[in-house]
């Protein structure tokens, strides 16, 4: 008998936390593009349809960046007419306006840029600064605005930068609230190598609060490098972030830190959520099954705990 048929785990609402949470699967995108293999388009749209399939409602399906810079996800003119007629949304990265005429072309309606809260990443990613950055994103997010099209600003190396180290709150909140001034609708802040803790979580937050950054516009993107992944997005949720980046499985790694495990996994993420008495929408025992499957794909097991933990359960 696996966890679920002996109701497990067992919900234990918890006040102050949001009745339910927007998971943003990243796995078909985040979690790919740092994989070491290049999957087939074929298996990558299956992908897409099976985790749809699973009850999430928002799948970041791909990346309009040049092939050379990401060559994993340099089927994005194939993949997304192959799974664009699934009801959910179906967010994709642009870089910038190349990008976005590429999304634009084939009916995307969900866009997102990628900026950097430190000076070291935004010229290693982008070779540009920060500021530089976003002069290159506001082209960007006001064309995409006047088409009526939903953008989402990601802000990576929040809570420290490999280069670095640190990063003060005020460096970040600056980058936030740019973001937003320039018509985002929703920042995603970025954990990029693990290196946050709850209490830091907590205080970026507040700030962010205190700077008119609406709490509703905030997702959070924490990866499990040091074990701390679930610890920051329950503080998140404490401050009413009702909006969680994962990945299936686990998927994907960070190249900017050696011994990082890769994304929050979203399967670890609704067994905390579903004890906690918070809705999802998500079938965790589909979402499992569609891990297990792309881990076969991929040659490896998912380095997912829930994943392990109820795939082992139901052999």
């Amino acid at each position: 008998m696996n966890a679920s048929e002996l109701g497990l785990p067992m919900a234990v609402p918890t006040e102050g936390l949001p009745a339910r949470v927007r998971i943003h699967e990243v796995g078909a995108r985040d979690g790919l593009q740092n994989e070491k293999a290049t999957v087939p388009t074929a298996v990558k749209a299956e992908f897409v349809r099976r985790l749809a399939g699973t009850g999430l409602t928002t799948i970041e399906a791909t990346s309009f960046v040049h092939p050379k810079w990401v060559p994993q996800l340099a089927d994005a003119e194939e993949l997304y007419p192959a799974v664009s007629d699934l009801p959910v949304e179906l967010p994709v990265l642009v870089p910038n306006e190349r990008g976005l005429d590429r999304a634009l072309a084939l009916g995307a309606r969900r866009v997102a840029v990628f900026a950097s809260a430190t000076e070291s990443f935004a010229k290693a990613n982008l070779n540009r600064t920060v500021d530089e950055a976003l002069a290159m994103f506001e082209p960007v997010v006001a064309r995409a605005k006047e088409q009526g099209v939903h953008v989402r600003g990601y802000l990576s190396m929040c809570f420290g930068d490999p280069w670095e180290g640190a990063v003060p709150v005020p460096q970040v909140v600056r980058v936030c609230r740019a973001l937003l001034d320039m018509g985002c609708d929703e920042l995603s802040l970025g954990d990029t190598i693990g290196v946050a803790t709850p209490g830091h979580v907590t205080a970026l937050i507040a700030a962010l609060t205190e700077a008119g950054v609406p709490v509703p516009a905030l997702g959070v993107h924490f990866h499990d490098t040091y074990g701390q992944a679930l610890s920051n997005t329950l503080a998140a949720l404490q401050q009413g972030v009702a909006t969680v980046d994962a990945s299936a499985g686990g998927l994907g790694g960070c190249p900017y830190a050696k011994s990082a495990t890769g994304n929050l996994a979203t399967e670890d993420l609704v067994w905390m959520l579903r004890g906690l008495g918070i809705d999802t929408g998500v079938d965790l025992g589909r979402l499992v099954a569609t891990s297990v499957w792309m881990a076969a794909h991929l040659g490896r097991p998912s380095p997912s705990r829930t994943v392990r933990a109820l795939s082992h359960q139901e052999q």
